[in-house]
């Protein structure tokens, strides 16, 4: 790609190495972003660096918040004894958008995958298991992807927590095997929720 620009090219650089974003269209918002009042120019550079410097991770539940503990687990309203387990923040949304869920969560920072070096003391596991030990949770619902890596680290928590006085669940399958969660539309997503198994049932023949 011919830039007159070292300023320019540098900044295609930098836009580029953004999830999905190739370089003609790091270029298209460079050229964008030329066009823009300097006051707006600022702004974008002002949330950039807020995100860097204000973003927390929930004390509680790991997802992120502008303050210690985050809105969700802070919600008087929410039912502090119903959890479910995600993979990462997004899931939370995706979630959140289904407006089916009224429990906390738990966020576990990824996924059981020893194929790219991550075993179960890389995510929060050990966290979760400490929350139910200390709190009164009745029920956990598994909410990871239903990929290897998902069915994988479900099956790593529920041996954890097989013997403790709570119930696991699911998500039904109406989210197809091998998606990703946030990749799932809301309705299916939702129903997936409300129609969730135990978790026994989705490895018993």
């Amino acid at each position: 790609m011919n830039i007159p620009s070292k300023i320019v090219e540098q900044a295609v650089e930098e836009f580029s190495s953004l999830p999905s974003i190739g370089k003609r269209s790091a270029l298209r918002f460079v050229l964008h972003l030329l066009k823009q009042d300097p006051g707006d120019i600022e702004d974008l550079s002002k949330a950039i660096m807020k995100l860097k410097d204000d973003i927390q991770y929930c004390t509680v539940c790991q997802n992120i918040s502008d303050s210690t503990i985050c809105a969700i687990c802070s919600n008087p309203n929410r039912d502090k004894s119903l959890i479910c387990v995600v993979e990462d923040v997004r899931d939370v949304m995706a979630i959140e958008n289904t407006l089916q869920f009224k429990g906390v969560y738990h966020v576990l920072g990824g996924l059981i995958s020893p194929m790219d070096g991550i075993g179960p003391n890389d995510i929060k596991i050990e966290e979760l298991v400490q929350k139910i030990n200390s709190n009164k949770i009745n029920e956990l619902i598994f909410a990871l992807s239903p990929t290897m890596e998902g069915d994988t680290t479900n099956f790593y928590i529920y041996k954890k927590i097989e013997k403790l006085e709570i119930t696991t669940s699911i998500l039904s399958r109406g989210v197809a095997v091998g998606d990703e969660l946030i990749y799932a539309d809301e309705l299916t997503l939702g129903n997936s929720i409300i129609n969730r198994t135990p978790f026994e049932k989705s490895f018993q023949s």
